[in-house]
């Protein structure tokens, strides 16, 4: 099993290629199932939850052509789609295959997924997903660990979630693109990553209006044809570069990212005394000497996003002053806390709130990744630390970030992946 070895107390400089959005491209890569053409996705980050998505559609019949050349260019066509089933040995590595349940539903007529797994992050639950297909009309039975899906076509409806899902809302978005008449998904998620789907659904035909908003209108069409799309950056991964630059000091340029899809982080790193700013054709951060620490709490786009949480916890770990942090998304989100600790950090949890003491540096040690966002501020931690930090269960690092230590070898850390 692979781990990284970091050597902290070094600065970054230079700029760094912030890849494709992860979570625009899972959706966008289920998508193609919602038409027989050729659909060409462009900017696709090299990931293991990519690998296993484009393991799950050839598995259903779906021709994927991804040259080693240019890995970042994938084109998909689902004609003929032989199998309309998630197995649960593909699913339970990633919960995003529960974004084939509504393509295969609206094309189709059927659809059988088994139950989601992926980090163990706290309940993700599907019921949301359920609800707005039954209310276009599916039958829907839960059974021996799989979601069962029929509809000889699905109708539009008015569909209010429960609460504010990203998945959902992409999965009843993609759905709604071919059901007859009107769909309106309310308490929609706002995230970059729907309006984005959203933008490569109106290239293949889809009639959408208010993606972005809270408000999404579909008007259903009787099919959608091929494109070709290029994904959004990902903001997340630019916001870890921010964090990883905040607490070493340097001076880095991150290429394609957005600054306006980051306002809550970039916020909170300004307050923290780091300097940021757009730049052409990208973000600029520059930090010297310890950041302030801030107090920060999670909530769904446009605030503080709960996958940038951890890693702003890592900076707050060697801020001066202290911090509280409350993770409103998910109850089991504190797991990094133990390993911060074992690298010298000072933190108390009770119940969604952590209360951070910073220190003035932080001392290398073997330390475990629990699920990817930990991976991640464990090695902003590490490259921090004085001495080494060693990292293991770094699979969920890849299953999110693009080649992430050679990249921060690229701006001068000295990390290195080893068996």
């Amino acid at each position: 099993m692979d781990k990284l070895l970091i050597r902290g107390g070094r600065t970054l400089s230079g700029d760094v290629a912030i890849s494709g959005a992860k979570n625009a491209a899972l959706p966008e890569l289920c998508a193609a199932l919602l038409t027989a053409d050729t659909v060409t996705l462009q900017n696709v980050p090299v990931l293991q939850d990519v690998g296993t998505a484009l393991k799950l559609l050839r598995n259903m019949g779906v021709k994927v052509e991804r040259d080693d050349a240019t890995p970042d260019v994938v084109s998909l066509t689902a004609e003929p789609v032989t199998a309309r089933e998630a197995p649960y040995e593909l699913v339970k590595t990633m919960r995003a295959s529960i974004l084939v349940l509504g393509p295969l539903l609206a094309r189709f007529g059927e659809a059988r997924v088994s139950l989601p797994g992926g980090c163990a992050i706290g309940s993700r639950p599907v019921d949301q997903h359920i609800k707005g297909l039954q209310a276009m009309g599916a039958e829907i039975t839960v059974e021996h660990g799989y979601i069962l899906a029929k509809a000889r076509r699905l109708k539009g409806a008015r569909i209010t979630t429960d609460m504010v899902t990203v998945t959902g809302t992409e999965n009843l978005l993609m759905a709604a693109t071919l059901a007859e008449g009107e769909t309106v998904l309310e308490n929609a998620a706002q995230e970059p990553e729907i309006p984005d789907l959203a933008e490569m659904l109106i290239a293949m035909g889809a009639r959408i209006e208010g993606h972005g908003t809270r408000q999404i209108r579909i008007q259903g069409v009787e099919r959608l044809h091929g494109t070709t799309h290029r994904t959004v950056p990902d903001r997340i991964e630019a916001g870890t570069f921010l964090c990883a630059v905040a607490a070493t000091g340097g001076d880095v340029v991150l290429r394609h990212a957005r600054a306006e899809h980051l306002g809550a982080v970039i916020d909170k790193l300004r307050e923290a005394g780091v300097t940021v700013e757009a730049v052409e054709g990208g973000i600029r951060v520059r930090s010297s000497g310890r950041p302030r620490a801030v107090n920060f709490s999670t909530s769904e786009y446009p605030a503080f996003p709960t996958d940038m949480q951890a890693q702003f916890m890592a900076l707050n770990c060697i801020a001066d002053g202290p911090s509280v942090v409350t993770e409103t998304i998910f109850e089991n989100r504190f797991m990094h806390v133990n390993e911060l600790v074992r690298l010298g950090a000072q933190i108390d949890v009770h119940g969604h709130t952590a209360t951070i003491r910073g220190v003035p540096s932080l001392s290398g040690a073997t330390v475990m990744a629990t699920d990817l966002r930990a991976s991640a501020s464990l090695v902003i931690a590490g490259l921090v630390a004085d001495g080494e930090t060693v990292v293991d269960r770094i699979y969920h690092l890849d299953r999110g970030y693009d080649r992430m230590e050679a990249k921060l070898r690229g701006i001068g850390a000295d990390i290195e992946r080893i068996k």
